[in-house]
Formats: structure tokens, C-alpha cells, sequence
């Protein structure tokens, strides 16, 4: 099993409704999302996807929650935005684009959100 991951980046604010912390306060952070595929086997130039298509099949689910509030948006609005939720809304949008690009033959593995340098949540199939 081959596994392949990329890691891009976004910004944006959230609160978290119901918290009775800090966080329920509208607050931002600058997001790292770390994305993993695996393949069985490679493709004709011997690689599971170029670093730069999948980089591109995963832009524009980014890019959906960059300079946003994500509370505002229409998946975040009735589900907090937390770490974990973004994790798997983009899991849910990645997966989709990347089914349609490789033909089946790329499987996502999983989404990490870094909220912070020690931060994370992950969502794994």
C-alpha cells in the first residue's frame, strides 16, 4: 500500500455555540490541513498522483473555508465548526473530487485539521 499526503493551508474564524469557555467567543485561526491518500498500486509514471493534481483536487474545498466565519456557512450552521467537523466536511468534499479524478484507483485515507501547532482532529474512512 502506497500512501501519498499533502498539506495545505486556510484561515478562518469560528465560534463554538453552546462552549462555556473561551472558544464561544468569535475567535481565528490559521488552519493547517494535512491530506493522506493511499493506492495499491502506482500509476504509469510511478507515482500514486502527482503532488500538484491532488494539491489542485483539494483546492477548492479549501478554499471554500478560507477568510470565512465558518459559523456563516451552510454546512456550519446547525453543526459547531470545530476541528473535528472540518475534518470531515473536507474528508466528505475531498473524497468526492478525488473519486472523479483517479478513476477509483485513489483511496482518501484521512483529514487532519490543525487548529494549532499541537491542535488537531482527525477524519480517517
Amino acid at each position: 500500500m502506497f500512501e501519498l499526503m499533502v498539506e495545505m493551508h486556510f484561515s478562518a474564524a469560528h465560534c463554538i455555540r453552546g462552549h462555556s469557555g473561551r472558544c464561544a467567543q468569535l475567535h481565528g485561526h490559521n488552519y493547517r490541513v494535512v491530506i493522506a491518500v493511499t493506492a495499491q498500486r502506482l500509476n504509469e509514471q510511478g507515482m500514486v498522483i502527482d503532488f500538484a493534481d491532488l494539491k489542485a483536487v483539494c483546492h477548492d474545498a479549501i478554499d471554500g473555508l478560507d477568510h470565512t466565519v465558518l459559523n456563516d456557512l451552510p454546512v456550519f450552521r446547525e453543526t459547531n465548526p470545530t476541528a473535528e467537523a472540518v475534518a470531515h466536511h473536507l474528508y466528505q468534499a475531498i473524497a468526492g473530487e478525488l473519486q472523479s479524478a483517479a478513476e477509483g484507483r485513489i483511496a482518501l485515507d484521512r483529514v487532519t485539521v490543525y487548529e494549532s501547532e499541537s491542535s488537531y482532529a482527525t477524519y480517517r474512512r
